[in-house]
This record gives C-alpha cells, sequence and structure tokens, in this order.
C-alpha cells in the first residue's frame, strides 16, 4: 500500500487547480456545452507524463446517435494483478437561470462569493452564515459534482506518478446524469470491454455525489441507490358534448381520480429499517385538446414518478393496475348516481350508463390491434416506431411526447373505443441497488471509513442504504435481468428504439457500490455549495483510504 501521505500531500491544491477550470466548462446538461467538459479532461490527461506513454488507458467514448455528439470520458491506472476500483462522476450540471442576474458569475467560485456578499441578506440564514464565513465554495458545480469529481481526478493522477502501483483504478466521467443517464449506459458497455479485455475483477464502484447531513458533524455513507420507474397512464374517454354529459366519460375525471389515489401513496414506498423511499408523485398531467370546443376531452394522459428500494418495475406496474381498476369503478358508481339524481329530477327514464371498469397495458393494446389488423397495423406501428425515435433522438419530442403519440397511433386500429386505462413505462429507467445484494463488502468498507474518519478527523459517518438523489450508481448492478428485459420490452415502448439500457452489460460488471463525497447544501439551487474542509482535505483522505484498502484486500474477500 501507498503511503498516504505521499498521495494526499499537497493534493488541496490539486484539487482546486482542476475544479476551478472544470467548474468554468460550463457543461449544461442536455446541451452541445456538456463537451466541453470532455475536452477539457483530455486536454488535462494528455499532458501527464503516465498518460502520454500509455495513450491506450484514456480517452472519449462516444454516445451512439447522441444529438450532442457528447462522450464519457474514461481513465485507467493499470498496476500489478487484477483488482480493480471503478471511481464514476457526472460531469454535466443543471441550468444557471435561477442565479438569475448573477448567473454570468456562476461558474467563477471566486468572483460569484465577492458579487453574493453586498446581497447577502436576502438569502436563508443558513446559506448567509456560509457565505459570510467564507469556509464554502459557492457555484454551479462546485457541489454536484465537478467537486468530487476533481476530488477523484487528483487521486488518480496521483496513482499515475507513482512507478509502482497494486491493482488498477478506473475513472469515469459521464455527461447527462441530470437527464437520462446516457453517458452512464455508454460507460457500462466500456467497462465489460475493459473488463474482458485485461481481465479486470471488479471490487466496487464508488460515486463521489455530495452527501446531505442530518445533523453538522456527521457526515454520510450511502451503500447504494434508490430505482426510478415512470409509470404513463393514458384514458382514453367516451366523446359527448357538454350539454349531454351522461353519454360520454371525461377521460380528465378519471385521471385525476388515478392522481389521487397514487400521489404520495406511500404503499408504493419500499422501506428498509428506517429508510424510506420517497412516495410517488406525477410529473406531468394533460388532456389530449389542442384547441377550445364543447366536447369532453376524448384522453388524457400523465406520467407517474415511482422511486423504489426493492420493487421492480413489474410490481409498480401491478399496483397501479389495481389502484387504476379502483379508481375506474368508483367513477363509474359516482356517474350513475349523479345520473339518478338528474333524473329524478327531469323525469328522463334511468337507463344504468354502459361502462365497465377497463384497463390494460400498452402490451396488451398493441397484441389487440395485431389480431385485428395484422401486417397493415404492425407495418404502419414499426414506421411511427422509427420516426419517434428519431424525433427523440433528435430532441424535438420527449420520451412521453413519444409514448403519447404511440399510443394513439394504435388507437387507430383499436375497434373498441369503449373508455379504458391504458398503462405503459417509459424512459429512463432506474434499477434500485445496495449492499443488501451483497455480502457486507460496502457495510465493512463504510466501518472501515468511519473508524479511520474518527481516528482521523474526530468526526462520525452515518450510513444509509440508499442514495436517494438518484445516481449513476443504479447501474453499477443488476438483479434479475432477464425479468426486468422481459417488462421493458412489453411495456415501454420505446425500449430498443428510442430508447437503450445495457441490461447484460450491467449484469457482467455488477459490483457492490458505495457514495463517498462532500458535504454540500443547496443542490440545484443559486446557493449550492460545498464544504471545503471535506472538499480539498477529509474527502480525498476518505477515498484514497477507500481504495487503497480494496486493492490491499485479500482474495479470500473477493466477491
Amino acid at each position: 500500500m501507498i503511503e498516504a501521505d505521499k498521495i494526499l500531500q499537497g493534493i488541496d491544491r490539486e484539487i482546486r487547480d482542476i475544479l476551478y477550470p472544470y467548474v468554468a466548462t460550463g457543461s449544461i446538461s442536455n446541451t452541445a456545452a456538456e463537451q466541453n467538459a470532455g475536452t477539457f479532461l483530455m486536454e488535462l490527461f494528455s499532458g501527464v507524463p503516465y498518460f502520454k506513454e500509455h495513450p491506450e488507458l484514456y480517452g472519449l467514448r462516444r454516445i451512439p446517435g447522441d444529438p450532442h455528439g457528447r462522450s464519457a470520458f474514461w481513465a485507467m491506472r493499470r498496476g500489478r494483478g487484477d483488482r480493480t476500483v471503478v471511481l464514476v462522476h457526472h460531469s454535466d450540471v443543471v441550468s444557471v437561470e435561477d442565479y438569475k442576474h448573477l448567473k454570468q458569475w456562476a461558474f467563477e467560485p471566486d468572483r460569484l462569493r465577492e458579487e453574493m456578499l453586498p446581497l447577502a441578506q436576502i438569502f436563508p440564514e443558513d446559506a448567509r452564515k456560509d457565505l459570510e464565513s467564507g469556509e464554502f465554495l459557492f457555484g454551479r458545480g462546485c457541489t454536484d459534482m465537478k467537486g468530487g469529481g476533481s476530488v477523484q481526478i487528483a487521486l488518480l493522477l496521483r496513482y499515475a506518478a507513482q512507478e509502482e502501483f497494486e491493482g488498477n483504478v478506473i475513472l469515469l466521467a459521464v455527461p447527462d446524469e441530470e437527464n437520462l443517464s446516457a453517458g452512464m449506459l455508454t460507460a457500462v458497455e466500456l467497462l465489460r470491454e475493459l473488463k474482458e479485455r485485461w481481465g479486470l475483477n471488479y471490487q466496487m464502484m464508488i460515486n463521489s455525489e455530495p452527501h446531505q447531513r442530518r445533523s453538522p458533524d456527521k457526515g454520510m455513507l450511502s451503500l447504494g441507490s434508490v430505482g426510478k420507474v415512470l409509470v404513463s397512464v393514458y384514458v382514453r374517454g367516451f366523446l359527448a358534448h357538454a350539454g349531454t354529459v351522461f353519454k360520454g366519460l371525461n377521460p380528465v375525471s378519471l385521471l385525476s381520480r388515478i392522481v389521487e389515489k397514487t400521489e404520495l401513496n406511500m404503499d408504493f414506498s419500499d422501506h428498509v429499517g428506517t429508510e424510506c423511499a420517497p412516495p410517488p408523485t406525477w410529473l406531468q398531467m394533460s388532456d389530449g385538446k389542442t384547441g377550445y370546443d364543447v366536447s369532453l376531452p376524448l384522453n388524457a394522459f400523465g406520467l407517474l414518478s415511482v422511486l423504489t428500494y426493492r420493487s421492480g418495475p413489474q410490481e409498480v406496474l401491478d399496483r397501479v393496475r389495481m389502484l387504476s381498476g379502483e379508481a375506474f369503478a368508483e367513477l363509474i358508481g359516482d356517474m350513475n348516481r349523479s345520473y339518478r339524481r338528474f333524473a329524478e329530477i327531469t323525469g328522463e327514464k334511468e337507463n344504468a350508463l354502459p361502462w365497465a371498469p377497463a384497463v390494460v397495458t400498452v402490451q396488451e393494446l398493441y397484441r389487440e390491434a395485431e389480431a385485428a389488423f395484422g401486417k397493415e397495423f404492425t407495418d404502419d406501428y414499426a414506421a411511427t416506431l422509427q420516426k419517434a425515435a428519431e424525433q427523440l433522438r433528435r430532441g424535438e419530442i420527449t420520451s412521453a411526447q413519444a409514448q403519447l403519440q404511440l399510443i394513439e397511433r394504435i388507437y387507430v386500429y383499436i375497434d373498441d373505443l369503449s373508455p379504458r386505462v391504458v398503462l405503459g413505462l417509459c424512459s429512463p429507467y432506474y434499477p434500485n441497488v445496495s449492499s443488501l445484494d451483497w455480502n457486507g463488502e460496502a457495510e465493512e468498507m463504510a466501518e472501515t471509513l468511519r473508524k479511520f474518519s474518527s481516528e482521523t478527523f474526530g468526526q462520525d459517518y452515518e450510513t444509509e442504504y440508499f442514495f436517494t438523489g438518484i445516481s449513476d450508481l443504479s447501474y453499477s448492478a443488476l438483479k434479475d435481468g432477464a425479468g426486468v428485459r422481459r417488462v421493458l420490452e412489453d411495456e415501454m415502448l420505446l425500449f430498443g428504439s428510442g430508447y437503450r439500457i445495457p441490461l447484460e452489460d450491467i449484469e457482467a460488471v455488477s459490483m457492490p457500490c458505495i457514495n463517498i463525497g462532500p458535504w454540500g447544501k443547496d443542490l440545484h439551487r443559486a446557493t449550492e455549495r460545498v464544504w471545503k474542509e471535506d472538499l480539498y482535505r477529509r474527502t480525498p483522505a476518505l477515498l484514497n483510504h477507500a481504495v487503497q484498502t480494496l486493492l490491499r484486500r485479500e482474495p479470500e474477500h473477493d466477491s
């Protein structure tokens, strides 16, 4: 093991010298500016003697078909043996519009502080104190997450400067984490190639996302990452004039009831011990009208986000299906009761409304159209799918809009036009991962780091099974890949066309994971900031201790 002092001496200056220009790249997510981060890293590593001598050990991996031409950056310090640690961070940042008139300095930490200080009184008390103390570094990306990324880069460069090195360390700097994680999905394919090319034995993936604290004196180590399932809900109503409302069914009414039954519904929230996944919430809800008239809407569409700790996509879909059926039955009951009162007042002859609850999946709807129209339908649908996938790749539509287009195209070939609910899955899909799926490697690492931190800095760290901010660690491992593939192939209409997730590659490189990052506050806000003590001193020491521990661990502890 390399002496820590030799690795860490003066690293604070190196981290700062990396972080400032890294932040200045302004690599805003889902824009061509993300390429700036890759360009910066290529220039940085091309000037390092080790990588000059080994140009095959670093580079850019282009994301296939990416509309912005983005790439994932990678670099590897090869040493003795096959034991390998993977360091990952994302190089994109969210937009700077929230900085308002200060946005021109959002990527210049020192200048930003100068401009913010005269305005300190307008900020929340905690942010004001941190600004005035000088103990935190403000600026877009300083926290989320080029601070932790710069720590990783500085350590890898120190490892590359050693004449002898035990084990291997791979660095991944990926774009698009704040959007669809296309960078990480490409990086996973690269990890499999590197593993097979050099016979690597992956020990652990370490992310360095900023951690949040429950109390100021205790850090946080995350031993996994929350998953995310996006459920699309399409409601087909039945047209009628608003003056003859009982002859139709308003899809907005039904979708609203489904929203009411699912929004913040804790029955969806997986929990492990005292940790609980945040309950689901709706990200989108609208009807299909593009103009005004006096008829009921024909359809309504919504997108439900469900965060998971243990549930898979099929379990989530089944739960939404059950609640949608309940909502449908309740709506019909209420409509009949209202119609009965209307008939009593008007003297109109009452007839029970003809609607019956019907909930299907997109795959079931597809098969219905295929059974009725055969090749005529499948050829037309394939052309529609190809067009939607191309529009999605060019950034002209979202995955939800593409899903809606495809469902409505299927409906062209559906003869049964009675009201129903159609459920599907939208991209992106994030698997849930945690140390619970391994043999205690992450827990052992966390305990090692807690002891190290206590002895070195007098600071304790808490642990949690899941990082709830959604991260690229979701792609560090996969359980039941075949089952996941089946449900995605069936119920995610864009799977394999407009959206790709290399499930087999994720399974092939699966490894335990942990998040070791600096203390950060107010992510995605204008007061985003990182604690300098963590950034420059404690996190580098913790991360180096983790890497060195993993690379020297005895073979019998291998996963």
